[in-house]
């Protein structure tokens, strides 16, 4: 009989005070040469389920059943006999990316760690096993970086440098949390290939993803979670061909995979509020819903002839470096890059990690100077304008970034936040809270989690507090840096649903980041490719070729 890697046994975790289990009563077992994937909604245990199998739960988390690692019962939750079997036996991809890396580190010492702290090879062995991983992982240039630290990395980059830090060790069980978040189409695929490489070769694999794709890619058996109970389990193609469970069938009918620029993706009754109780309910309505949607957006909505009038947002021949200051020796990320955001249309942005999709943003924002170029807003160059009125400009756009957590203030709850947003709005007091609630209902957010500290919340939680932070203030622009990338399909229909929802009502425009072209493709009536720092016009998110110097509407 063969020993598993890994084995939970009716575990269940609880917190003080909390309404229900984490987790409740999961059990599964993985083997050498086999990848487990966990799929569900954000905050249905998943994260809790990885962290407990490798001792990283909590100190007040309450914790019941059994794991095992190689038949042998696990040491206790913060042990320091842990200390011997992570990193060296267990590798752990974590899921926040753009928090998991000390800043004040070189890229060499983060992920060499594993290396140094067990002893393994001399100085010269270990560097050259960090190079190694960290190409076996994508990092382009991998021997140029090591002295580099995380906050000079994009977050592709960085999401590549916490996988070779996983896997430098050769560890026989690596447990990923969302390991593909942050990259684009072609470095997803190649991690997936060396996941299911170290698998094929005896490693056991736990992946926690909400990218369905991914997971038929990766994974030999798949655990659906839902409210911390697994729900379904079987193959991948025994799951996402024939699935027996409700909830399973409506994660499926939320890809925006098939849906093009108009539809809904969730029905009416669930898009944009808290989901309906009936998830069967959701399957079957689904397509008489997505038959009849009319198009959301404000500029599918115009005639042709009808002008768009000024842009919301115009950059004109920008060009700006990494240092952000008109003379340095910085290499340039964005080079005479021009285009304009009308009201009311959403223009996707696509490009490769690291190619200056986040600075561009910076850029719009005012946060990073531009070396030259003009920006503008509702055609007014902000650079030029008087004080008073660049604040009136800054409270036209707003973001919702990509790493939620460092942006939120520190140890304040996601109710607090929102209050406070709705203040800067300029809401009177009396109604701040009844306004934080509404806005937290609309992005799938359940009124417990306004009591919680927002450091506490799931990955996908606080992308929801941001996308409402953001909506507070009802802004004419909104700036979206990979706004759903850590949601799973149901929340992250809600939010998209929601979002052409309010675009249709206020003709908000939208400038989306994304690395997800199903994303793109369905919510952008343009797609701009940033590439080389600049961009080209794209009528195919997933067309590769060189394109004309300008933007066409998505098909």
């Amino acid at each position: 009989m063969i020993t598993p890697l890994l084995e939970l046994r009716d575990l269940s975790i609880t917190f003080p005070g909390g309404e229900r289990a984490a987790v409740d009563g999961v059990s599964f077992a993985l083997e050498a040469g086999q990848c487990v994937a966990l799929v569900g909604e954000s905050g249905s245990g998943k994260s809790l389920t990885a962290r407990a199998a490798l001792g990283l739960l909590p100190r007040y988390a309450q914790r019941r059943g059994e794991i095992l690692l190689r038949g042998e019962a696990a040491p206790p939750a913060q042990s320091a006999e842990w200390n011997s079997i992570r990193g060296a036996k267990a590798g752990f991809v974590p899921q926040d990316a753009l928090g998991a890396l000390d800043p004040l580190r070189r890229i060499e010492h983060e992920v060499g760690d594993a290396l140094r702290l067990h002893r393994i090879g001399g100085t010269v062995d270990r560097r050259s096993r960090v190079v190694a991983a960290l190409e076996e992982a994508g990092m382009p240039e991998a021997g140029s970086r090591l002295r580099l630290r995380s906050d000079q990395l994009s977050g592709g980059l960085r999401q590549r440098a916490l996988i070779a830090s996983a896997l430098v060790a050769d560890p026989a069980l690596i447990v990923a949390d969302e390991p593909t978040t942050a990259l684009d189409a072609a470095h997803r695929d190649r991690v997936l290939k060396v996941l299911r490489s170290r698998v094929d070769a005896g490693a056991g694999a736990l992946v926690i993803s909400h990218d369905l794709t991914a997971v038929r890619e990766v994974a030999d058996l798949v655990l659906v979670m839902r409210t911390g109970r697994v729900v379904e389990a079987g193959t991948p193609d025994e799951v996402f061909a024939s699935p027996r469970h409700s909830f399973t069938r409506e994660l499926l009918a939320a890809s925006p995979a098939t849906k093009p620029r108009g539809e809904r993706l969730l029905p009416s009754a669930v898009g944009v509020g808290r989901a309906s109780n009936s998830a069967a309910a959701v399957v079957t309505r689904a397509a008489a819903v997505n038959a009849s949607a009319a198009p959301v957006s404000a500029v599918a909505q115009r005639s042709s002839a009808e002008s768009l009038g000024a842009p919301r947002l115009e950059l004109r021949e920008v060009t700006a470096n990494y240092a952000g200051r008109a003379a340095s020796n910085e290499p340039e990320v964005l080079q005479s890059l021009s285009f304009s955001v009308f009201e009311g249309e959403t223009v996707g942005l696509l490009g490769s990690s690291g190619s200056g999709k986040t600075t561009l943003l910076r850029v719009a924002l005012g946060l990073h100077r531009v070396s030259a170029g003009q920006v503008l807003i509702d055609g007014v160059d902000r650079a030029v304008a008087p004080r008073a009125e660049q604040r009136v400009l800054r409270r036209k756009l707003a973001l919702v970034p990509q790493d939620p957590l460092a942006a939120f203030p520190r140890g304040q709850s996601a109710g607090a936040i929102l209050v406070d947003a709705f203040r800067a709005a300029g809401v009177p007091r009396a109604s701040r809270f009844a306004h934080a609630e509404r806005i937290a209902d609309e992005v799938g957010l359940a009124s417990s989690t306004l009591r919680q500290n927002a450091a506490t919340l799931s990955g996908g939680q606080r992308q929801r507090l941001a996308i409402a932070r953001a909506l507070a203030a009802e802004p004419e622009l909104l700036l979206l840096d990979e706004p759903v990338s850590a949601l799973d399909l149901t929340v992250q229909a809600r939010v998209l649903d929601l979002l052409d929802e309010l675009q249709r009502r206020h003709g908000t425009a939208y400038l989306f980041v994304s690395h997800d072209r199903d994303v793109v493709r369905h919510m952008s009536d343009r797609v701009l490719v940033l590439s080389d720092g600049n961009t080209r016009g794209s009528n195919d998110p997933d067309s590769s070729s060189t394109l004309a110097h300008h933007s066409v509407t998505v098909d």
